[in-house]
């Protein structure tokens, strides 16, 4: 349904996701939960002021979602559901959707950009793929659609990740007069990679992004992809004239510090502390249960650890937090259930009546995350590829004593934080358990001296400030 406000509300700055900062639950009695969700987009909102004449445009993604989006007939959310901000919920077909987002964006461009495929076997790119492709297709053009209705004339789009690759340019035909941005919020993957997807499709790709008067990425590396695979499938040079930037997001300092801080982490901390032993050191992760974070290899690699330094036995142990994610995808399904397998074997084979050599939980709960963080000496972030990686940036900033960082290459977070990481190249387990003993065996003080330079070049660009400097940047303003 059409937006209903005349001139005079028209947005004046939009932001386009497909989740928004709120989500709905269908009660026993048939009424509706809203529950309000953070995160930088929120932040950077919430930065702008009311005044701002904000909009923020999103899926409906269950069925709580979709009969609050009846009860508003396809307009604004009440905004005592949404915090006082302005949201829009498209009430997209759920086969559409499905498709759109699982189908596509995470089942083939999360792929292609994470460089996750096993290419003896896959991708194939079949008439099945053509026709959720055109579900991808039919999902963006609903996107640019509500936008367009939205915006006031020459307002500010910034439309955000790889769901919504094909939004901007069909935002441009539509509405001309805005000012268009895109942020990818993933790696970028190189030319080479990226053209495994057929080359109408690449095409299709990277001219609806160059729709954008402004295409943005976490670091220089990942920009760098971007510009190479449109000079590898378009030819020299951006024609569009969309101007490249980097923005790398940072940690919410002063939010996690004050949120560790509360009673029930504190509450946790003495639970986690009781389960790992009164003197032990620890090695922290906390990842969902997604392909490329890795966590497999990361327990494999304390497994070598064990087993070359025996020393070790009985004096650390391995907090690993793997939470569920995409678990409607069977390979996902599937890969959760190698990493409780390994993390077992490892217990089964080392493990004494008195000491648990893993403790892994796999039930959400950011609490205890925030207690894990506290409590870490060594902090493990080992993906074989990530956009950027906030729990690299996070441990440093909350961890109470200082922590050791053991940090993949591949993360994004490797820019900015390499200098006082101990890197590893995701791939060697061998090389991954020797970073583990190096990060383990650190003086007190050198830890806490190499963790305060992390926390410091962690919050160099706190949320509000990457979402504001974006804005800037497409509007001309100063920062």
């Amino acid at each position: 349904m059409a937006s209903t406000h005349d001139a005079a509300d028209k947005a004046q700055v939009l932001v386009a996701s497909n989740r928004g900062p709120v989500s709905y639950q269908v009660r026993e009695d048939g009424s509706l939960h809203a529950r309000r969700g953070g995160g930088g987009l929120v932040s950077g909102l919430s930065a702008i002021g009311s005044d701002a004449g904000s909009v923020w445009v999103c899926a409906a993604l269950g069925d709580g979602d979709r009969a609050a989006v009846r009860r508003a007939e396809g307009g604004l959310l009440p905004a005592g559901d949404t915090g006082g901000q302005r949201v829009r919920m498209l009430d997209i077909d759920a086969a559409v959707h499905t498709e759109a987002y699982n189908g596509i964006a995470n089942s083939v461009l999360w792929f292609v950009h994470h460089m996750l495929y096993q290419t003896p076997l896959e991708p194939v790119f079949d008439a099945e793929f053509r026709r959720q492709w055109a579900s991808y297709e039919a999902y963006n053009q609903a996107f640019a659609e509500a936008l367009a209705e939205e915006a006031a004339e020459g307002a500010a789009v910034l439309i955000q990740d790889y769901h919504l690759a094909l939004a901007p340019r069909m935002l441009r035909r539509l509405r001309p007069d805005l000012r268009i941005g895109h942020f990818s919020h993933t790696p970028w993957a190189p030319p080479d990679y990226f053209r495994l997807l057929p080359d109408d499709i690449a095409a299709e790709l990277l001219t609806g992004i160059l729709g954008a008067d402004r295409a943005a990425f976490l670091t220089e590396r990942w920009a760098d992809a971007f510009r190479d695979c449109c000079h590898a499938v378009l030819g020299p040079g951006i024609p569009s004239g969309t101007r490249i930037g980097v923005h790398g997001l940072g940690a919410d300092a002063d939010f996690l510090r004050a949120r560790a801080h509360e009673e029930d982490v504190a509450e946790r901390m003495a639970a986690l502390r009781e389960e790992i032993g009164a003197d032990r050191r620890t090695i922290v992760r906390v990842d969902r249960t997604e392909l490329s974070k890795n966590i497999v290899r990361g327990l494999l690699a304390y497994r070598e650890l064990l087993e070359d330094h025996p020393e070790w036995r009985e004096r650390v142990v391995h907090v690993a937090f793997a939470y569920p994610s995409r678990q409607d995808l069977a390979v996902y399904r599937d890969y959760t259930a190698e990493v409780q397998r390994v993390a077992d074997e490892i217990n089964e084979r080392y493990g004494t009546p008195g000491w648990t050599p893993v403790v892994l939980h796999v039930k959400d709960d950011f609490a205890r995350s925030l207690a894990a963080y506290r409590l870490a000496d060594v902090a493990l972030v080992n993906p074989i590829r990530d956009g950027m990686n906030l729990v690299a940036k996070e441990v440093p900033v909350v961890s109470d004593a200082g922590c050791a960082l053991v940090l993949s290459r591949e993360a994004g977070a490797y820019e900015e934080l390499g200098a006082d990481a101990f890197t590893v190249n995701p791939y060697d387990i061998s090389g991954t358990a020797r970073a583990l003993h190096e990060a383990l065996s650190l003086p007190a003080e050198e830890r806490a001296a190499r963790s305060k330079r992390l926390a410091d070049a962690a919050t160099a660009l706190p949320p509000a400030r990457w979402f504001l400097d974006q804005l800037d940047a497409l509007t001309g303003q100063p920062s």
